[in-house]
């Protein structure tokens, strides 16, 4: 229940939570919490997808610079470490496994195609490294589904307990009027705005990230197939 001084009434928002019950300021601190974990996930998704635009247009620009394969790898495990050249040196390091020598065109080397199940074991090996990097780009993102579940539950709690103060108000005075139940409905009424607040962005950025991973994974598979198709046109599977 809101305890008052001397029967003042809160006036200002800071004083209304000054003045809360204790039940109804843990549920603001852990929404609080909520809300700042939410936000440092929110900031650090957003660098990451920033870095990893960069890195796709170096990887690319790179790949179109080159004619073979065996120079575009040269050239891409320049650049610094990302999902693209890890997918590439994947690829050739299972290759050159299979078929040693081959993209170095040393003498005496086995050139001769891929089997079936040899090509079948190349795309597994791709498609694990595919998902990987997808799981990798994924982390923490599911702790905004989370936060933007359970933060409005727990602003709902506080409404729970700001209605009790409302009717306890009431009790204690012996009637209904405004000053016995303002200050139990306001204290509801902020411990579902602080609800809200923590799990709104929190759903926002939950299904922009999920769909960007998406994007992201969808895309590394292309290179993927992309990569395989090169390795046939050239001759290697």
């Amino acid at each position: 229940m809101i305890q008052q001084a001397a029967g003042a009434i809160p006036q200002s928002p800071f004083e209304l939570i000054a003045a809360s019950s204790p039940e109804t300021k843990i549920v603001l601190v852990v929404t609080g919490l909520f809300s700042l974990i939410s936000w440092f996930i929110i900031i650090l998704k957003w660098w990451q997808f920033r870095k990893l635009n960069r890195q796709a247009d170096r990887f690319f620009n790179e790949m179109e610079r080159t004619t073979r394969l065996k120079d575009a790898y040269h050239a891409v495990m320049k650049l610094p470490p990302s999902p693209y050249n890890r997918l590439f040196r994947e690829a050739v390091t299972f290759y050159s496994e299979l078929r040693p020598g081959a993209l170095r065109d040393e003498r005496g080397a086995d050139r001769s195609s891929l089997t079936m199940t040899q090509l079948e074991a190349l795309k597994m090996v791709l498609g694990k490294e595919v998902a990987a990097e997808r799981d990798l780009l994924g982390h923490y993102i599911p702790w905004l589904a989370t936060i933007g579940s359970v933060s409005p539950l727990l602003g709902l709690t506080g409404t729970v307990f700001g209605i009790m103060s409302a009717f306890i108000g009431i009790a204690s005075k012996g009637s209904g009027n405004l000053s016995a139940v303002a200050p139990g409905v306001a204290e509801a009424l902020v411990a579902t705005a602080s609800g809200l607040l923590a799990a709104i962005p929190a759903v926002i950025a939950y299904n922009i990230y999920v769909n960007r991973v998406r994007l992201f994974a969808g895309e590394l598979e292309g290179f993927a197939n992309e990569l395989i198709g090169t390795m046939a046109r050239e001759g290697l599977v």
